[in-house]
């Protein structure tokens, strides 16, 4: 039931975003998983409505996404967020909970959407990653696909460009996961959001 609440909630807000508020481009849709198998995948983070572009750039695969605690304490919003599969994370506190519910979603086939910056960039620069998107891939050996969104006046208006641009998919061989130290945390998500970082523009010479 709540699958058919997701498609039609993105149906929805595709009408919205895409026909009416933003000029909406997707670019490098072939390299999206169609496998079946669990994966992360990650963005930089600009506006409160990066999940919902995500989720109407491509309609066949469904995005659990890991958001903030603050958003759940509403019972409305609460029922909302979790038919459409989200679920809630302590920030900063090492939310064990959280992370093995996404270990378990991507273990049953499913896609964890996940911002590492963990947090919205207020004024368009990249922010240090946290560590949850490393322990998560080493846990899982899930594969990343990373998007970089970019915002043609630096964040949603009405009739402005935006363009997600999805990447090559980052293998779990290729982090050569080592490990849960600190360190090597840091190397993995360091890595991811490097990646992410130079998908984030807008389209170039020959990707119409």
């Amino acid at each position: 039931m709540w699958v058919n609440f997701y498609r039609a909630v993105v149906w929805l807000l595709t009408l919205v975003y895409k026909v009416v508020w933003c000029r909406v481009t997707v670019l490098g849709r072939e390299n999206i998983p169609r496998d079946g198998r669990g994966y992360i995948l990650c963005a930089n983070h600009l506006s409160n409505v990066d999940p919902i572009l995500l989720a109407v750039s491509d309609h066949r695969q469904i995005i659990h996404f890991m958001g903030k605690e603050e958003l759940f304490r509403f019972p409305f919003l609460r029922a909302i967020f979790r038919r459409l599969g989200g679920f809630p994370v302590r920030r900063g506190q090492g939310d064990t909970g959280a992370i093995k519910h996404a270990i378990e979603l991507i273990q049953g086939g499913g896609v964890l959407g996940i911002f590492p910056e963990g947090t919205r960039s207020k004024d368009g620069q990249p922010l240090r990653p946290k560590s949850g998107i490393a322990l998560i891939a080493g846990e899982t050996g899930a594969d990343l696909l990373p998007c970089g969104i970019w915002y043609e006046r630096g964040g949603p208006r009405f009739r402005g460009r935006v363009v997600l641009r999805y990447g090559r998919l980052i293998t779990h061989e290729e982090l050569a996961y080592a490990g849960r130290s600190a360190g090597e945390l840091k190397r993995i998500s360091r890595l991811v959001m490097d990646e992410i970082v130079t998908l984030t523009g807008p389209e170039r010479e020959g990707e119409r």
